[in-house]
């Protein structure tokens, strides 16, 4: 199955009433692993069916949670966030089935594994080096174009490709695009230069696979506010997607012709730490609105975009519910269109594609310790499934100009 697509889970064969645990692991690509358990009695004819019967206490999750197993998983070790490096793979899932539960658990009954895969049949992976860009072009099956989107990830840096093949999967042409820490891009985060960004948004305004005359944006955390600045400066962007984005320039100077954008001030004094050594940073980030931190607020309002906010209201990183009333209050002052703006309550900063496991804490590279992002796992992965279908919607409408067929709301 495609990582993003829910899985049907059940055991046969089991005696009537039988109690079990069962578990699912799987590694990653650096050899970390992750694990999830869960209790289950059996029905009186020794069926066990996910999707019908509620987990019991004591487990990673309890009730009636057919994807638990997958949401649930956490890493042996703290502070390490699931991300698929190489999509060409699947990552592989192990399913086992023990008797009883006790801890440990008794004897192993069943086991299988199933491949969770990243690109679907058809969809073509090239990788990007025209001029500076350093990038991945995903492109769907078929005869395009295709509505073209960029997609940028946060300070981590590198060049996550897993969500932007994830989406090609359902009919955009998707850039994964690097802006720093990768290949021959700058190592840190100093400055950033718009014109990198407008080379990358010319490359898929002139592909032959790609479907004008816009192109969408899609940003998560830094990514985000990338994105707000490229909608705002370059010409050719139809709708902009943020995930707990910002709307002020923050981390590094922006730079873009004769144009330049400070990074929002911050007081590290604001830092929280808890018994756990593990830093709250939600408040470090000063005030776009006041002083001189408003030079570092992105002039959106030049925009000829749509925009779509997607806000963990736990979000732990920053504020990002304030981040989007604040940019949809400049928009319609300056008599531009209302933006969407969905809330989550209950998720944290990092809402990824679905089925992700929520990371609650792990290492910041600005920071330089483990920082907690918010959220609540059950309530992350309700937000992670929903967003993903917002975010395709919102793209389907603003670059097809038809509603997708397969969201249920728009």
């Amino acid at each position: 199955s495609l990582f993003d697509e829910p899985l049907a889970i059940a055991v046969q064969g089991l005696g009537p009433r039988q109690r079990v645990t069962l578990r699912t692991s799987l590694r990653d690509e650096t050899g970390e692993l992750f694990e999830a358990c869960a209790r289950y009695q059996a029905g009186d004819g020794g069926e066990l069916d996910l999707a019908r019967c509620p987990a019991l206490p004591g487990g990673s999750f309890s009730g009636l949670e057919p994807m638990g197993l997958l949401w649930a998983l956490q890493p042996q070790k703290p502070f390490r966030r699931l991300v698929k490096r190489d999509v060409r793979s699947p990552f592989l899932l192990q399913l086992e089935v023990f008797e009883g539960h006790g801890e440990p658990p008794g004897r192993l009954l069943a086991q299988a594994q199933h491949e969770r895969a990243f690109l679907r049949d058809g969809v073509r992976r090239v990788p990007v080096r025209e001029g500076r860009i350093r990038a991945t072009l995903f492109l769907p099956p078929g005869n395009g174009p295709f509505p073209g989107i960029i997609d940028l990830y946060g300070t981590g840096g590198g060049l996550p490709e897993y969500r932007a093949c994830l989406l090609a999967n359902y009919g955009f042409a998707v850039l994964a695009l690097a802006y720093y820490s990768y290949e021959d891009l700058p190592k840190d985060m100093k400055e950033f230069h718009l014109e990198y960004f407008e080379e990358a948004v010319n490359y898929m305004l002139q592909h032959t696979q790609v479907k004008g005359p816009g192109i969408g944006l899609l940003g998560i955390s830094k990514g985000g506010d990338l994105c707000i600045s490229m909608a705002s400066f370059l010409k050719g962007i139809t709708a902009t997607a943020l995930i707990n984005g910002s709307v002020a320039n923050v981390g590094a100077v922006l730079r873009y012709k004769d144009v330049t954008i400070p990074p929002l001030g911050f007081n590290t004094k604001h830092i929280k730490v808890n018994e756990s050594g593990i830093a709250d940073i939600i408040d470090v980030l000063n005030n776009p609105l006041e002083g001189p931190d408003r030079q570092s607020f992105i002039p959106l309002e030049k925009a000829e975009s749509r925009f779509l906010f997607i806000v963990g209201q736990d979000d732990h990183n920053w504020k990002s519910e304030f981040f989007a009333v604040e940019g949809s209050k400049r928009l319609q002052a300056h008599g531009k269109e209302k933006p969407e703006i969905v809330c989550y309550p209950g998720a944290g900063h990092y809402i990824e594609p679905p089925f992700f496991p929520m990371c609650a804490a792990s290492m910041h590279l600005l920071v330089g310790k483990p920082v907690m992002w918010g959220g609540e796992p059950k309530a992350h992965c309700e937000a992670q499934i929903d967003a993903w279908q917002q975010i395709q919607a919102f793209f389907h409408k603003h670059l097809t100009g038809k509603p997708s067929g397969t969201s249920n709301k728009l």
